[in-house]
């Protein structure tokens, strides 16, 4: 580093075992690059005055910005569209975090809100409940398929897997060979088992819906229910980042995506940009209120 020259933004570039450090001065001058594994970031930076700390929204970016803000730094989660148009020529961990740090001092830059820890909590649960209802449609369908093997043919959803699972659990129905029932028995255990589970994540999301205000307001909006309002609170949080709610809708895709040239302009469908699964709650949320 320079010596008399003050260090205004660094990027991050984060990895599982490397972290790269690309700081610049007020001008986007480079003042340093460095790699630092996981172990050295944290006294790295408590070393250092307090500047602007910018990272790519990624895994664990949340987690270091919490970090960074602890220590006096001013920290920033950049999302990836806006730092892809500053990588200049090959992509490697020292490129990405130029790109970072010159596009968080671009003024058209807008950041993501670092979430607190029990913000991601809060999605950790919706996570969960996701990969349980993953699991319990693989394990339904994978139990239609082989009982179709033998002519039992259930409609494709929850009634139909039960009325399978008792034609299984007779013993006196001779539909079934005695070794291909005992089989697919073990599908009863590790649906009931995920059934459980689904049942006692959502009882934790609505007690945690009930100690928050926000959520219980959007809660009675017609087509949010408590999964998509519980989601929004920890997606909008006090709802500074955006100017408007038009903002937010372009933060999840939902309003249209524009190509133009020559002063024409044409409007397409939905972007379909930023949080899947936010934007697909609140499309269900709007089909159930008009039909």
């Amino acid at each position: 580093m320079t010596q008399g020259t003050a260090l205004h933004t660094i990027g991050l570039d984060l990895g599982k075992r490397f972290i790269q450090v690309h700081g610049a001065d007020a001008k986007g001058a480079k003042l340093l690059n460095r790699r630092l594994r996981r172990d050295q970031v944290a006294p790295f930076f408590e070393a250092l005055p307090s500047c602007c700390v910018a990272i790519e929204t990624c895994g664990g970016g949340h987690h270091w910005g919490r970090v960074l803000r602890a220590m006096g730094h001013t920290a920033k989660l950049v999302p990836a569209q806006f730092v892809k148009p500053y990588l200049k020529s090959n992509k490697n961990d020292a490129a990405d975090a130029a790109a970072i740090c010159e596009a968080a001092q671009q003024p058209a830059t807008r950041f993501a809100k670092v979430k607190t820890a029990e913000d991601q909590a809060v999605l950790t649960l919706h996570r969960t409940r996701r990969l349980l209802i993953k699991q319990r449609t693989q394990l339904g369908n994978s139990l239609r398929g082989q009982c179709a093997e033998f002519g039992l043919v259930a409609p494709q959803n929850r009634a139909g897997v039960a009325m399978l699972l008792a034609i299984i659990a007779d013993p006196e129905d001779d539909r079934l060979p005695a070794l291909a029932r005992s089989a697919p028995g073990v599908y009863a255990t590790q649906l009931e088992q995920i059934g459980h589970r689904i049942a006692e994540l959502e009882t934790e999301r609505t007690a945690w819906r009930r100690q928050h205000s926000v959520s219980q307001r959007l809660a009675a909006i017609p087509g949010v229910g408590v999964l998509t309002a519980t989601a929004l609170t920890v997606a909008l949080g006090d709802g500074t980042q955006f100017r408007s709610g038009r903002q937010f809708a372009a933060s999840l895709g939902l309003v249209p995506r524009q190509e133009g040239t020559g002063g024409k302009t044409g409007l397409k469908g939905i972007s379909k940009r930023g949080d899947i699964y936010l934007r697909s709650n609140l499309v269900h949320g709007a089909r159930s209120s008009i039909f």
